[in-house]
């Protein structure tokens, strides 16, 4: 937990300047840890996926399974502020509905993504593998840590089987 309020407290630093990109990652960073989508997830989003007043994404997960995933207060904040301020300056022609965008304005790929976790990841001291996944990993873990019921963290994930939640 250390961890992330850290990594969190510089992103949230980076982006008090107003940069759209940092305000964007921060953004990322709050909706993959508050969701544990995959990254695959994350950035397929449209801005028509997101239900800011019930805190919901709708998101197209393995197999073209859809569900409907919750996020809490902090990722809401960091989405109306990357919403407000940063994807109207990063936007183009060519966004068309992508909720996440690159900094030319076409949806934000996977690889970027992945690289920004491994940068932030990579700068905390004991963290294990630094991908997108970890943040996954992290937030199931924590769920489960605060006393989330296995299912409910299962249907989260959006895994089929019990096991693989295990």
């Amino acid at each position: 937990r250390a961890q992330m309020d850290a990594m969190l407290e510089r992103l949230h630093a980076a982006a008090a300047g107003g940069d759209p990109v940092a305000v964007r990652d921060v953004a990322v960073i709050e909706l993959l840890y508050a969701s544990a989508l995959r990254v695959s997830e994350l950035t397929g989003l449209g801005v028509r996926d997101l239900d800011l007043a019930a805190r919901t994404v709708r998101v197209l997960g393995k197999g073209a399974k859809e569900r409907e995933v919750p996020f809490g207060a902090p990722a809401a904040r960091a989405i109306d502020d990357y919403l407000a301020r940063a994807r109207p300056a990063l936007a183009t022609e060519a966004s068309g509905d992508a909720l996440l965008l690159g900094s030319r304005g076409g949806r934000l790929g996977t690889r970027t993504v992945y690289e920004l976790v491994a940068r932030e990841l990579g700068e905390l001291p004991g963290t294990g593998p630094a991908g997108p996944h970890a943040l996954r990993h992290t937030a199931a873990t924590h769920l489960l840590d605060g006393g989330a019921d296995l299912r409910i963290v299962q249907e989260l994930l959006g895994h089929a089987s019990l096991a693989t939640t295990q």
